[in-house]
């Protein structure tokens, strides 16, 4: 879709979203103007890097296309209790909670009635997106990585590469991390104990815990953020770390001494999704619509590793850092997809043990 068909195609549709009547089309452009320049839409982003790269490859542009103003803010990685609260108590606070896992989503799906569903199945440029990245309630916008961290400057002649590795702390010595929550967490322990991508889910839990209870005396700090992760791999208070490997390379390209293993990465989808009770959903449709574009998507991957969930993105990046995102087919074999209806029905018990381990 070329860039005039979509302006065309979104001044028609906030038209339409505004309530203005078809007799109204005889003069769309001073309507269509005025209308959209007193609208607003909030978008969460998952904040860090994501924060500029959403607000220059998505918000700006389409200010710049419809009028219609997109105010980014960040919250806590994984917000629930806050989706909740907001649509509980029809504070409206935001119209689109966007970078968030599908793990969320599905989430909130089986906690009730949170997600106004997105009704956009059948639009051409959404049906580019494969259907392992969306579904009736969210549409992806990128693909996270949890991959092996490291510092070059610790492991100069023989690296740690795989999971096994991290947990092999005679061979490789050095302080190392691990994320605050059981998902990754538990399927990392499981790689590193041997279990195949095939085997790994339904998790076997107590395998997991008895494994991470090998690696946990040498774990120096749990970390609960993505920016957290990054400066503590970032300035050497830690040698290696599983992390997002967004992060990671951010540090890497500003000169921190960090390499990647993407030696079975664990993936998982970033969406955007409306929140239900809003007053603005159909200015949000129109919004992911024009953020799943192909060129929309590619304007993002200058900013961020994380690769597009619209293949023909690839059209429009540059070969050299095509090389680097997560949907780059030579990462995707040897990869995990994280099990999101798993850990929605399993997320609260699992938290809760994992939680009173960690005290032990």
């Amino acid at each position: 879709m070329s860039s005039k068909d979509l302006l065309h195609l979104s001044r028609r549709r906030l038209l339409l979203a505004g309530g203005v009547a078809a007799t109204g089309l005889a003069a769309p452009a001073v309507w269509t103007s005025a209308w959209a320049q007193s609208r607003r839409i909030v978008v969460r982003d998952p904040g860090g890097p994501f924060s500029n790269a959403f607000k220059v490859a998505f918000f700006e542009p389409f200010k710049k296309e419809t009028g219609v103003e997109v105010v980014g803010v960040s919250s806590a990685n994984e917000p629930v209790s806050q989706i909740k609260g907001i649509v509980q108590s029809g504070a409206k606070t935001w119209d689109i909670a966007g970078g968030i896992s599908m793990a969320t989503v599905h989430q909130l799906k089986t906690d009730g009635d949170y997600i106004e569903p997105h009704r956009l199945d059948d639009d051409p440029v959404i049906k580019e997106i494969p259907a392992e990245f969306r579904n009736e309630l969210a549409i992806g916008v990128e693909v996270y990585t949890t991959a092996l961290g490291y510092r070059t400057d610790k492991y100069k002649d023989k690296a740690p590469k795989t999971w096994a590795d991290f947990f092999n702390v005679a061979e490789f010595p050095g302080r190392r991390a691990m994320r605050k929550n059981p998902a990754d967490t538990l399927e990392i322990a499981l790689f590193a104990d041997g279990v195949t991508k095939d085997q790994m889910y339904p998790l076997d839990i107590e395998r997991a815990f008895k494994k991470l209870g090998t690696i946990k005396p040498h774990v120096s700090a749990w970390w609960t953020s993505g920016a957290q992760a990054t400066q503590m791999l970032a300035t050497g208070e830690v040698d290696m770390i599983p992390t997002w490997s967004s992060r990671s390379a951010a540090a890497a390209e500003q000169g921190a001494p960090i390499a990647i293993s993407y030696d079975n990465n664990i993936w998982g989808t970033d969406v955007w999704a409306i929140l239900k009770g809003g007053a603005n959903v159909e200015i949000c449709r129109e919004f992911i619509r024009f953020a799943s574009d192909a060129k929309r998507q590619a304007a993002l991957a200058p900013f961020i590793v994380n690769g597009p969930t619209n293949p023909n993105a690839y059209k429009h990046i540059d070969e050299a850092r095509a090389k680097h995102l997560t949907t780059n087919p030579a990462y995707r074999g040897n990869s995990l997809q994280i099990n999101d209806a798993f850990w929605a029905a399993n997320r609260d018990k699992v938290a809760e043990r994992f939680n009173a381990w960690l005290l032990t």
